[in-house]
């Protein structure tokens, strides 16, 4: 899954790619390197950020999706967590909703999409940008973070989302700090007691910073996160995981490739 966000203000490429010409462009690009989907978002999500109106959001990423599925013909994910939002895009071509609050932040959310034709990413989450960063309190991560997605899974069901149509995300960088971020990526066997396709969402993230320098990880730069992105992203490979979602397709994509050549390599001696 490869991310676009139309935004001014995402912590790793705001304002590249507001108008949608350039969003298009980097679908293009993103999908030749190996991006099977295109999850487009128009509100950032990194920590202190204030919320975007539902309106301002749509005007940002419905010419995008629009373009998107017209001259790419790309299964498209909308990033959002407004009901309003989600169902305006899957009108406008997406497939797939990939809503990080799991139904929490609009409680319309559910009821919006449960008639509609598309997957539904549900992502565990404790509350917005501005506040999710003190909302990190755990006694087990791994644990708590299961039975909060259960619980929200539940709702979902309840609703009319059938179970076939859910996928879960345990929400790396939301509401955890980089030592529960750790232990969750250790620990992402255990989400497959919720017997769901998991997504998981790791790029570029402040605990990767963290990794390779724990005195200044702002000061790490894209292309490094990139490369740790990868590297993660292959040792995962020995989870069941239904996706991963990235910035820096290629890295990822070649990371891969390397992972899947070894393995068929050791099972033809």
């Amino acid at each position: 899954m490869g991310v676009i966000n139309v935004t001014p203000d995402s912590f790793s490429d705001g304002g590249q790619f507001l108008d949608p010409a350039r969003a298009l462009e980097q679908a293009s690009m993103l999908s030749a390197q190996g991006a099977q989907i295109m999850d487009v978002g128009g509100e950032s999500t990194r920590p202190g950020t204030g919320r975007v109106a539902p309106s301002e959001e749509q005007a940002r990423i419905l010419p995008v999706i629009e373009a998107i599925k017209s001259e790419l013909k790309l299964t498209i994910s909308v990033d959002t967590m407004n009901a309003s939002t989600a169902r305006k895009a899957i009108k406008a071509g997406a497939s797939i909703v990939n809503d990080i609050s799991g139904g929490l932040s609009d409680p319309q959310m559910f009821a919006a999409i449960q008639d509609l034709d598309c997957k539904y990413v549900l992502g565990h989450w404790r509350g917005h940008a501005d506040t999710m960063e003190s909302l990190a309190q755990y006694s087990d991560v791994a644990r708590e973070v299961v039975a909060e997605l259960a619980e929200q899974v539940a709702m979902a069901v309840a609703a009319g989302i059938s179970r076939d149509r859910i996928i879960v995300d345990p929400g790396l960088g939301f509401a955890k700090d980089i030592y529960q971020n750790w232990d969750l990526v250790n620990r992402l066997d255990e989400l497959e007691q919720l017997g769901l396709p998991v997504l998981v969402g790791a790029s570029r993230k402040r605990f990767l910073a963290h990794a390779l320098s724990s005195r200044d990880p702002g000061s790490v730069s894209m292309p490094r996160r990139d490369v740790a992105t990868a590297v993660l992203t292959a040792l995962l490979l020995q989870r069941k995981l239904w996706g991963v979602r990235v910035h820096d397709v290629q890295s990822t994509s070649d990371a891969i490739a390397i992972v899947s050549s070894l393995k068929n390599h050791q099972e033809t001696k």
